[in-house]
């Protein structure tokens, strides 16, 4: 586990499978908040979703892999 150190805005968050999650808008609390635009459609769209760092396996270059797929990922996201 990497946890949140080094994750900068702007990042690419993909699952452990390759999987695109997101986008970091930042990090809060021990959590990767994702950009807007990645908040899914209906109710959830327009919300920032955050995924929790105990979910960072490790950062690649501009790259942050999680330890879960990435629908799996999705499904672990929280909202503001």
């Amino acid at each position: 586990m990497a946890g949140v150190n080094g994750i900068k805005e702007h990042m690419e968050v993909i699952g452990a499978d390759g999987v695109p999650v997101g986008t970091v808008d930042r990090v809060e609390g021990g959590r990767i908040k994702l950009t807007r635009k990645d908040s899914g459609e209906g109710s959830h769209k327009g919300h920032h979703h955050y995924i929790d760092g105990s979910l960072v396996a490790e950062i690649e270059g501009n790259k942050v892999r999680l330890s879960a797929n990435g629908d799996v990922a999705v499904t672990m996201e929280q909202e503001a």
